[in-house]
């Protein structure tokens, strides 16, 4: 396919990345394949495609790899394939993508049966799943690399566990569909799924042109991580330290240094501004 550019992140799956490789040549034979050798060159990589007038664009790797490609296309009249590549793909699951047969993948992507998705920001940063302010987005900063390719995602529960002693930040909550003015933790959700397969964002779809929020109110973190698993593992969230609303806007802040995460990168600390831009983003799915 001439018109299309597959940027794939080699360090997606550590040892294997030599048999991917070879696997994904074969597959994109008379696309673009492009390697990325360091953090933020895919997106760098999509822009210049774009730039160069190549209509799809194929992340080869995770949730990560995603996120950087995603920010080199926004706003343009382009595609987004996937072969999905990393720890937990959760995007890819979401779409409901095949994320074990990367051939299958390809097939989708050939097929070119493209769908509209909701395209969230964070200030500056578009992300395509889900974003976190303050314990997750802890977690995040205090997992380094090494940690995540031994314990993969394990090692962001195990940082969290860490982290449970300590005391929350309080975040201001400002958005005109919320009830809770503060809280000691944020998620936005675009689709339903969070941390792979678990079905946080009850009420998420990917092309309502709405942001999935949950606030845990005033907190310990003890307290949030158990009501974590209320979450995970109840139809609806019914307690009322926790709040489930969709809103197009929302702002978080804090007097202190929060940081916030988008589809599992850092992006910064607060003060942070969440808005939508509806069916931006046109994807490659099997439905």
């Amino acid at each position: 396919m001439q018109d299309t550019v597959v940027i794939l992140n080699p360090a997606a799956r550590g040892a294997r990345t030599q048999r991917l490789r070879k696997q994904i040549e074969e597959l994109a034979r008379g696309s673009i394949l492009c390697a990325t050798t360091q953090a933020g060159e895919a997106e760098w990589l999509a822009r210049h495609a774009v730039t160069e007038g190549y209509k799809r664009i194929v992340a080869a790797g995770g949730d990560g790899t995603i996120n950087e490609i995603v920010n080199g296309i926004a706003g343009h009249n382009v595609t987004l394939g996937l072969l999905p590549l990393g720890t937990m793909n959760v995007f890819a699951t979401e779409l409901g993508l095949p994320v074990n047969d990367l051939a299958h993948c390809w097939n989708i992507i050939e097929r070119n049966r493209t769908h509209r998705v909701d395209l969230p920001r964070a200030n500056r940063k578009y992300f395509v799943q889900l974003a976190g302010v303050g314990l997750d987005a802890q977690a995040v900063k205090e997992t380094s690399r090494a940690f995540k390719r031994s314990f993969g995602p394990l090692s962001y529960l195990i940082s969290a566990v860490q982290i449970a002693s300590r005391t929350p930040p309080v975040l201001g909550i400002e958005s005109e569909d919320a009830v809770a003015s503060e809280g000691s933790f944020v998620l936005v959700g675009n689709g339903r799924l969070y941390g792979g397969r678990f079905p946080f964002f009850k009420q998420a779809v990917m092309d309502d042109g709405l942001l999935d929020v949950i606030v845990f109110k005033r907190l310990n973190y003890v307290d949030i991580i158990r009501y974590l698993q209320d979450v995970v593992f109840t139809p609806q969230i019914s307690s009322p330290e926790v709040e489930y609303f969709q809103t197009k806007h929302l702002r978080v802040t804090s007097d202190e240094s929060v940081p916030v995460e988008i589809d599992g990168e850092l992006v910064g600390n607060c003060p942070v501004e969440f808005k939508i831009r509806a069916g931006g983003l046109r994807v490659l799915t099997p439905r």
